[in-house]
């Protein structure tokens, strides 16, 4: 593993890559992945994709306003003004985003990697102690957060934190990006940052909760466009995209950002939406490009907006499997047909999918050109086709957790090791069969059992509790809570919403159980270990559905 010169000022990212020995086989065997010593990822998507389509094209949209092209550019020049000026942001320096999909966090990631920072964008949702654990980990000291949701970031304790507000203009303010921003010049020198330096954060949740940090380059940006979405999706300048991912979710980054800028296209950010809003808001803005989970699919359905959906010409669904009578449903329905794919916060985005007469319902299909995948079993060496084994993935992009013995489960032996169990056809097919952890997988959000079972334990009538994921014909998955309750206190439906309440008070709200089930005692272990699999059985076994 030989490095370039790095740009950065501030060396801690480089100084928590996982050793040499640890990292994974990486390929580049496409002329299109063939990248420069020194790229920043922001001057690539944004410069040269004005130089090639011009400055006045739509870029950034919203349901409400239009961001061209320029407009993009001279907001990211300025907030990565701000951040150098007024904020002492030295290149290296990690840079904490927080707000829902708006134009803003768009060019406040653009802004960070322009001025050489790392950006380390975060889900709105994140509440102070999962904020505090981000914060201790990526060592940040400073953030720009959506005006709208800067409270649970104060109540965070990172220490030395320095934030400032964007979206409201507010001149009374001293911590408005925007009124500092409006304030710069265009003219800010972009970072000439290397290839392989950290350009973001992305964090990953662990079965055990303790969330992992990947660490990905400025040239693995550009990668994941020239790979599956130049391969796969094969975008034009006249597309529009949009999707619910948020820019958090590295298939949000990648999706709503990276690859409709890197062939001038036009992104519409939606902040929330139902799945009828969605359909709707794909009809007024003539949406041609979809990426969101399956659940939304079949929601859309559900209200009735299939008419809704004529301009959609690209569908690709991610984050769960795509259940079989899914895409037939939608398929009868729109006579469009989805792409599934897989991909992993560790690999930044899809790597195994396939489009138009290539798909076969029901699987995942085969590997994106410039990756490589296999199924092996315990031996490491393939199993026969037709046989199940874990995956394994090689291609320009790969896992580099910072700082984490945990490196060495997902690498081994050059590959990356997914965590899925999978097997593939005679005809190089892949379909899905379990995921290999605890992992939690809901409606499109990873979610760690042992996290949500932290939570709730935090309540003064829990005694104990296990947290699994029940099969649910909607989310693929709903997270479900055996609770054994203290001495005394009556488990009936209003304990079970109370204990819901105070799991979304201390962690993401769509992690919290939509089912609460009360038990007298839990399966462990002569030895005192939680048995997981048999709460899953249980919740096969009894069919129990959703309070919420």
């Amino acid at each position: 593993m030989q490095l370039s010169p790095s740009a950065h000022t501030d060396s801690f990212s480089r100084d928590n890559l996982p050793p040499g020995d640890q990292w994974p086989d990486l390929t580049f065997d496409l002329p299109e992945l063939q990248y420069p010593d020194r790229l920043n990822a922001a001057v690539a998507l944004l410069d040269d994709t004005i130089a090639e389509h011009g400055a006045d094209r739509p870029c950034l949209l919203s349901p409400t306003e239009t961001w061209t092209y320029a407009e993009v550019r001279r907001t990211a020049h300025r907030v990565a003004a701000v951040l150098v000026d007024d904020l002492g942001l030295v290149p290296g320096n990690r840079v904490l985003l927080r707000g829902p999909n708006t134009p803003w966090l768009a060019a406040c990631w653009f802004g960070v990697l322009l001025a050489g920072g790392v950006a380390v964008t975060t889900m709105a949702l994140l509440r102070p102690r999962e904020l505090e654990v981000i914060g201790e980990i990526a060592k940040v000291h400073l953030a720009l957060c959506d005006a709208r949701f800067r409270a649970d970031l104060d109540a965070a304790r990172i220490p030395g934190l320095r934030t400032l507000n964007y979206g409201t203009d507010d001149r009374s303010d001293p911590d408005d990006l925007g009124v500092r921003a409006a304030g710069k010049d265009d003219a800010f020198a972009p970072v000439q940052t290397a290839a392989d330096d950290v350009a973001m954060l992305a964090f990953t949740s662990g079965t055990t909760g303790r969330p992992k940090a990947t660490m990905h380059f400025h040239r693995d940006v550009l990668a994941v466009a020239d790979t599956f979405s130049r391969h796969v999706l094969r975008p034009t300048a006249d597309d529009v995209f949009t999707g619910t991912p948020p820019l958090a979710f590295t298939f949000g980054l990648g999706a709503l950002i990276i690859f409709p800028l890197r062939v001038g296209a036009s992104t519409l950010l939606i902040e929330r939406a139902a799945p009828d809003e969605l359909a709707d808001l794909i009809a007024a803005h003539q949406v041609t490009v979809l990426s969101t989970a399956p659940m939304a699919y079949r929601a859309m359905l559900a209200a009735g907006k299939a008419a809704q959906l004529a301009s959609l010409r690209r569908c690709v669904s991610a984050g769960e499997t795509l259940p079989r009578s899914v895409w037939e449903a939608f398929f009868e329905a729109t006579g469009l047909k989805i792409t599934d794919g897989i991909g992993s916060t560790e690999m930044l985005h899809i790597f195994i999918a396939s489009a138009d007469d290539d798909i076969r319902p029901g699987s995942t299909g085969r590997p994106v050109p410039g990756y490589v995948a296999a199924v092996l079993g315990p031996d490491g060496a393939p199993v026969p086709d037709g046989e199940i084994g874990s995956l394994a993935v090689k291609g320009p992009t790969g896992c580099r957790y910072l700082a984490d013995e945990r490196q060495r489960t997902y690498v081994h032996s050059g590959w990356n090791f997914t965590g899925d169990t999978y097997l593939r056809d005679e005809d190089g097919y892949f379909w899905y069969q379990a995921r290999s952890d605890d992992m939690i997988v809901s409606a499109g959000y990873n979610i760690a059992g042992p996290e949500v079972e932290a939570a709730l334990m935090g309540h003064p009538d829990v005694s104990e509790c296990g947290v699994v994921g029940a099969p649910d014909p909607d989310r693929g998955r709903v997270v479900t809570a055996y609770v054994v309750l203290r001495a005394g206190v009556e488990g009936d439906e209003a304990k079970a919403r109370e204990l819901q309440d105070f799991a979304k008070a201390e962690i993401a709200p769509y992690k919290y159980p939509r089912v609460v089930e009360f038990v007298a005692e839990l399966p462990r272990t002569n030895t005192g270990k939680l048995q997981r699999f048999r709460l899953r059985e249980q919740a096969v076994d009894t069919g129990i559905a959703p309070l919420t």
